[in-house]
């Protein structure tokens, strides 16, 4: 019964070693694959994100360490991930394949139950996150989005505030059942 709340000093070093070992290739191959590593801009990145968690968690907390296997595993996942970026920027239709498209859940005019359906959101789940948005008055909001990440955006200001621009929905499916003004925005860089 006490077995599983001890165990040996060996033990304790490998998993130790383990550790620093899979942090240390985990800081390189951030450095080189670049800041999107751990970002959830689309499913696919959050994905990635669980599968480094995933390889790292079994590394660490094996009865013998794989250390080199692990860091050929999330070297693989940075190189799948490099991969898949890439071929995301040059194939439009590759994009629309591992992303999932945002979903306009909510108007001015209300809430879009077909959305909400295929989003498998509730109206709840929409009233908690106008809360956490600090929507005082429904007047207020704009749209509410399910972006291809699972998270939900709430765009909103004042009641008598100008429109959203249609910038900010480009991509969204169903983005012209918002009320949005075109200002000229659109693919401005500053590089």
């Amino acid at each position: 019964m006490a077995s599983w709340l001890v165990t040996s000093w060996t033990a304790i070093g490998g998993v130790a070693l383990s550790a620093l070992g899979i942090y240390l290739a985990l800081v390189v191959l951030t450095r080189v694959s670049g800041l999107r590593s751990f970002s959830k801009m689309s499913s696919f990145d959050f994905a990635m994100t669980v599968a480094i968690g995933s390889v790292i968690a079994s590394a660490v907390l094996t009865d013998s360490p794989p250390l080199l296997q692990a860091i050929a595993a999330l070297t693989a996942i940075y190189a799948i991930q490099i991969g898949v970026a890439a071929i995301r920027k040059r194939l439009g239709w590759f994009e629309h394949l591992v992303d999932n498209d945002p979903l306009v859940l909510m108007t001015r005019d209300g809430m879009i139950r077909a959305n909400m359906r295929k989003a498998q959101v509730t109206e709840n789940d929409i009233w908690a996150k106008l809360r956490e948005a600090n929507v005082i008055r429904i007047d207020e909001v704009r749209a509410v989005v399910m972006e291809s990440t699972g998270d939900i955006s709430v765009l909103h200001g004042p009641a008598d505030g100008e429109e959203l621009e249609a910038c900010l929905l480009t991509g969204v499916r169903d983005a012209d059942r918002v009320q949005t003004v075109d200002r000229g925005n659109a693919g401005r860089y500053v590089d």
